[in-house]
């Protein structure tokens, strides 16, 4: 055939652009086949495969660091801001599967899980670089149908079924909700670009069918964080779940939520910003105090860690109010800090289930005597949580209340008297692991993989406390990407 007949086919963008994206598809699918191929009392490596694969991308992820750029004019956004969650939701994803180990190894499911695991972080890391509608959506819902198979993972226990069952169902509704106000906002603007929605809202008067759109996507993606009053699906999912998915629900999905959220309303609606904002602040203010109060008589370790989770989401959506880059930062920095802690929590949660098969905050009575790690680890974890220095949630807390002093002082008086109030039912588990006595002695022996989260996750929460300048300036940098575009 002639040179001049040749049919060239080229991509309409570079594809090395969506290296990570590709790597963590490949690692997922690499997975299920190896899953499929190995014999099945022959997958206890898979753990270490997936564990290492994630390692790996996030090496990969830190080198790209500073690469700024559109796809498919506006489509997919690369920029620290995104390369940011992706790093954590990958620090997540490691810490998960580092901890859960012993307990997947227990079900027999290893394949599923990992594989699931990995495609669900994949979904989270679309939603971060999603410059559209669709690609937001397409992210959102492999994240989402990969945390309703997880949630239900143990289908020989009812309360596992139960709570993948809402979760699906509730889910669904959410999103329906959701993909509404996207489509009411593209039939008012002509565009599903973000920042082309962002200019054409500029430039028109607002509509009360926009408004409606906003309160829509609102109560869509508010699913998604757990805020009130859209909340009522956590405690019950995060109870019903195997702990490592709780843990990874509360910090990936909630994260990956936060991402598009800020990205939604501080890209896309900033012509708008006056309508929207003191929406965002009551919704945190609610969330923060119901998730609170309601977390003070929960018996249920799990579920008090729900409403626990449900006050942290209030707390972080602060920063969306003022919708500056001192506020975006403020809601990265808590995020990734927020991680830590959370996968600190559950970890021992999950392990102490293995051990003793109770969720129940009584039979966590003189825990420091039969694991002093897992006492300790819990307790630095929880008193992050409520914000005490030197510990990483107090760094956290004042950098989202600093960006609001000035136009919310109500919404800070009210973040810190429910501060005070989490440190109650913190220090109750406290109590009862140092100060009761335990009906059954036998020292608990932590596995390698669980101790070396436990440490690792303790250690992240303590230096981040100490010392946040570092990440400060990394997040800082991130921030600053994101009004680039």
């Amino acid at each position: 055939m002639p040179a001049d007949n040749m049919f060239v086919f080229t991509l309409p963008f570079d594809p090395s652009a969506l290296t990570l994206e590709m790597l963590t598809a490949v690692l997922a699918l690499g997975v299920l086949i190896m899953g499929i191929v190995v014999p099945r009392g022959s997958k206890h490596g898979l753990g270490w495969v997936s564990l290492l694969g994630i390692l790996g991308i996030m090496a990969v992820a830190v080198s790209l660091w500073g690469d700024n750029r559109e796809l498919l004019s506006g489509m997919y956004l690369l920029d620290n801001y995104a390369l940011f969650w992706k790093i954590t939701f990958l620090t997540a994803a490691a810490l998960v599967i580092l901890g859960c180990m012993r307990y997947v190894d227990d079900t027999g499911f290893q394949t599923e899980y990992y594989s699931l695991t990995v495609f669900a972080t994949l979904g989270m890391m679309v939603m971060a670089s999603a410059g559209d509608f669709i690609t937001f959506y397409l992210g959102l819902e492999l994240m989402t149908l990969s945390f309703v198979i997880l949630v239900c993972f143990r289908k020989s226990d009812s309360k596992s079924v139960e709570a993948g069952i809402k979760y699906l169902l509730l889910a669904g509704m959410s999103s329906a909700v959701l993909l509404y106000g996207l489509s009411l906002i593209y039939g008012l603007t002509g565009s599903i670009t973000i920042l082309e929605v962002s200019r054409i809202i500029a430039m028109q008067p607002l509509s009360p069918a926009l408004m409606l759109a906003v309160v829509m996507v609102i109560a869509g993606l508010g699913f998604k964080i757990s805020a009130v009053p859209f909340h009522m699906w956590s405690p019950d999912v995060y109870e019903g779940a195997p702990t490592p998915v709780t843990a990874f629900l509360a910090v990936g999905s909630k994260a990956a939520s936060l991402a598009i959220i800020v990205r939604l309303f501080i890209a896309g609606l900033p012509g708008i910003w006056e309508h929207w904002a003191m929406v965002i602040a009551i919704l945190a203010a609610v969330t923060i105090i119901v998730g609170n109060l309601v977390a003070i008589p929960q018996t249920n370790i799990k579920r008090m860690l729900a409403y626990s989770s449900i006050a942290q989401a209030g707390y972080i959506m602060v920063g969306l109010v003022t919708a500056t880059e001192a506020g975006i930062k403020g809601v990265m920095f808590y995020a990734f800090l927020y991680v830590f802690a959370t996968m600190a929590a559950f970890t021992v949660v999950a392990y102490y289930y293995n051990v003793t098969g109770s969720d129940e905050l009584k039979d966590y009575a003189g825990l420091a005597q039969r694991s002093p790690l897992m006492a300790a680890v819990m307790l630095v974890a929880l008193l992050s949580m409520a914000g005490i220095p030197p510990l990483a949630g107090f760094a956290g807390k004042f950098y989202l209340f600093k960006t609001i002093v000035d136009g919310y002082l109500w919404l800070v008086f009210i973040g810190l008297i429910m501060s005070m109030v989490s440190v109650y039912y913190y220090l109750r588990v406290a109590l009862v692991m140092y100060r009761d006595d335990p009906v059954d002695a036998t020292p608990i022996k932590v596995s390698s993989p669980v101790a070396v989260t436990l440490i690792v996750a303790t250690i992240a929460t303590l230096v981040i406390g100490v010392y946040p300048g570092p990440l400060s300036e990394v997040v800082n940098n991130a921030a600053h990407t994101f009004f680039l575009h």
